[in-house]
């Protein structure tokens, strides 16, 4: 019983092999599952742009299934955002908002929080 409490002793002591290698697997998910967000975000702003210009056809069901998933990815995100920011000329901004978050804050700070956790 001594022995694994003096190799587990949790995420701010010494972390074991085991742990590290959990550590990173966690971190690599979530900067990937960040970008993977980032890239269906600017695509959900390229298909709105396409519809908007006539472009795409909703009436088609393969264009309208993926607006529809597009839409239901991304709005949980942007509409607090929306509901934050005001519209000039009815421009929405909150995808270049959510963008630059995710870009200057999320990831800068789990990189942060990886080294913290690797330099213990």
């Amino acid at each position: 019983m001594a022995d694994m409490r003096a190799c587990h002793k949790g995420v701010f002591g010494f972390l074991a092999r085991q742990d590290l290698a959990f550590v990173f697997f966690v971190f690599m998910l979530l900067m990937r599952l960040l970008e993977l967000y980032s890239w269906v975000l600017l695509a959900a702003c390229i298909f709105v742009n396409l519809y908007a210009f006539g472009i795409l056809d909703s009436r088609n069901q393969i264009v309208w299934k993926i607006g529809v998933f597009l839409e239901r990815i991304t709005e949980p995100v942007l509409a607090p955002v929306r509901r934050m920011l005001p519209m000039p000329g009815g421009m929405d901004f909150s995808p270049m908002v959510v963008l630059l978050i995710i870009q200057y804050v999320l990831q800068p700070g789990l990189v942060s929080l990886f080294r913290a956790l690797m330099s213990h």
